[in-house]
């Protein structure tokens, strides 16, 4: 005989009351019984909160946290954590260290975000800025860090974009500064990577966005051009598993890390070019018809976090001091 979800309570409106649960309450909910367990860890309750429109998405962001530590003198270093911001309740938070770096995240890490879960894929160790091939995978129901499997190669300032819990990887550069047209695919669920068709060009410092059921590598430059970004893109079609290469997509001479947008019309924007208050060092997350941009006036300036709706219209966000950083990158989960 199945166990009642919620004794005395009929079933559809017992799971009705647990689809409603705040997803920061799921980590102790799923040890109330065996069967909450199960509906939690397996899926299901994200499933119909999706289907019941109770899901919603977070803002995650590599963001720096300045510490000071004595070392015969003191001196200030300036280590990265990931912080969570709550669009729909305006609360944020920040995430447990990843086990085994007490150094913080990995410098220039690229983050992903699944269904329920983040992905934190390479960067630089923080004390002998040696590239690594770590991947961290953080379960928001469980509010805990897994080591996954390593990357197949050492790559950096690579493009990376997420589709139906599988993330696509091309681009950056290597050990050796070269840049890479090389591309893998990651599925996170079985914890495996496979190899994926080279993209047409070289992209280093390029970035990635899923349009529809494609993969745009935005931007970059190739090994001779160094720093001098073209304003091209390689598409992959997720479907053919064939690239193309469209030209005049960017803003050629500019970087589209971080500030890549799609406009109404399914061509490419700049969202440091949506106001002057995010034209510099911009990051924009977009959490579902909303996005989430940080950036600031001018070099050396404060940066502001601001919220922009379907509409375009954008309003500024308080931010308590201790989340008040610089954010290097970012993405959404959906919870």
């Amino acid at each position: 005989m199945e166990v009642e979800l919620i004794p005395g309570l009929p079933e559809d409106i017992a799971m009705g009351c647990l689809i409603r649960f705040p997803h920061n309450t799921h980590h102790v909910a799923r040890r109330v019984s065996k069967r909450w367990r199960d509906l939690i860890d397996g899926g299901d309750l994200h499933r119909l909160r999706k289907q019941s429109g109770e899901s919603y998405r977070v803002a995650c962001m590599v963001q720096a946290r300045t510490t000071e530590a004595w070392a015969g003198e003191r001196k200030r270093q300036t280590v990265y954590g990931v912080s969570v911001f709550d669009p729909v309740s305006n609360d944020w938070e920040l995430l447990d260290p990843i086990p085994g770096h007490p150094n913080g995240l990995p410098l220039f890490c690229q983050l992903a975000g699944t269904e329920g879960k983040l992905v934190v894929l390479g960067g630089w160790d923080p004390v002998s800025w040696d590239p690594v091939r770590d991947v961290w995978v953080y379960d928001f129901k469980r509010k805990s860090w897994r080591r996954c499997a390593d990357m197949p190669s050492v790559r950096s300032f690579f493009a990376v974009g997420v589709m139906n819990d599988v993330l696509f990887v091309a681009g950056g550069h290597d050990m050796s500064k070269n840049a890479l047209k090389t591309a893998c695919v990651y599925d996170v669920g079985r914890d495996a990577w496979m190899e994926a068709p080279e993209m047409g060009e070289e992209r280093d410092e390029c970035e990635g966005v899923v349009i529809g059921s494609e993969f745009w590598v935005v931007g970059g430059y190739n090994t001779d051009a160094q720093g001098r970004f073209c304003g091209s893109a390689d598409v992959l079609d997720l479907g053919s598993g064939k690239w193309r290469t469209v030209e005049g997509a960017w803003f050629k001479g500019r970087s589209a890390r971080g500030c890549v947008g799609v406009g109404k019309g399914g061509g490419l924007v700049s969202w440091a070019d949506v106001d002057p208050a995010v034209r510099i060092g911009t990051c924009a997350v977009g959490v579902g018809d909303r996005t989430i941009l940080r950036g600031c006036a001018r070099p050396g300036a404060a940066s502001g976090l601001f919220l922009v709706d379907a509409k375009g219209e954008m309003e500024a966000i308080d931010v308590p001091v201790e989340f008040s950083g610089f954010v290097q990158s970012g993405c959404s989960v959906e919870l």
